[in-house]
């Protein structure tokens, strides 16, 4: 098998996802370039196993995997992509609609920069506005601590004048990578429950040599947060819980305890000032 021939596991972790896994699968199944597609899922209590199970009787490159609870994003994600052993891996959402050639052109991408590389597509939502964590910057902490309920801002504007984009890190929703790569990074973090391991595994990427970069010619549809809908505050909660990580794993070494004990209060004020707006949802 040639390396431009070179078959793509496709790894989704579902979780409550039943309104969107079924479109994603037809679709994934029909993607060139695809050989194995692993569904992990978490837990779920809606119909996403009945549709899986379909589609792993359907089709034999289908694998399901059925966890009896809810281990996170992160530990779903390695088991995909241990149970699989095509040359290149694809993390796709179950909220993720890939078009026929979508991810063979972000293998071709890779290809052509003749060193390893984590690619994102350029990802949009229903409205067809792009969507900003498709090209983020790493975490700015110190603009954290002087506006500590605004966040930490990520979003890297599409730069239409390259067709690969490099940035610090792609969206966790659709990430192509060779698995030599993935191997050599040890996967993703277990660590994180939900959110900021893409944040890590790009970071973990650039800094073993890999290019990390948006292919902005790919264009995929993103039906955004069809699983978090049900439980915002848990979602919330471990966003801000995997930020803390991120600082603790890359920059805490570097800073001195008064840093470090304000950075964490403003993680955590920033929590606090969006409870507010959660408890009508709720």
């Amino acid at each position: 098998m040639s390396a431009t021939t070179a078959g793509i596991a496709a790894v989704v972790v579902s979780y409550r996802s039943a309104s969107t896994l079924d479109a994603c699968l037809h679709r994934l199944r029909i993607a060139e370039g695809v050989t194995q597609i692993r569904v992990v899922d978490n837990g779920s209590d809606d119909g996403t196993l009945d549709i899986a199970s379909q589609h792993a009787l359907a089709d034999p490159r289908v694998r399901f995997i059925a966890n009896p609870d809810n281990p996170g994003f992160a530990v779903a994600c390695n088991q995909g992509a241990r149970d699989s052993d095509a040359p290149w891996l694809a993390f796709v959402n179950p909220d993720l609609q890939v078009e026929r050639d979508s991810l063979v052109r972000l293998r071709a991408h890779a290809l052509a920069q003749g060193r390893p590389c984590l690619l994102g597509a350029d990802l949009y939502g229903e409205d067809g506005m792009h969507d900003g964590a498709a090209r983020r910057r790493d975490p700015d902490f110190a603009a954290m601590l002087r506006n500590p309920t605004g966040g930490v801002k990520l979003e890297v504007p599409p730069d239409p004048e390259r067709t690969l984009q490099p940035v610090d890190a792609v969206s966790g929703a659709l990430m192509l990578m060779p698995r030599e790569l993935f191997d050599r990074i040890d996967g993703l973090d277990e660590g994180y429950r939900l959110h900021a391991e893409d944040l890590d595994l790009c970071r973990r990427a650039r800094q073993a040599g890999a290019l990390v970069a948006v292919a902005n010619d790919v264009a995929v549809l993103h039906v955004r947060g069809v699983s978090s809908r049900s439980r915002p505050l848990f979602v919330e909660w471990h966003k801000h819980r995997g930020l803390w990580r991120y600082f603790f794993r890359f920059e805490a070494p570097r800073r001195g305890l008064a840093v470090r004990a304000a950075v964490f209060a403003a993680i955590w004020a920033h929590f606090a000032a969006k409870l507010p707006r959660m408890w009508p949802r709720r």
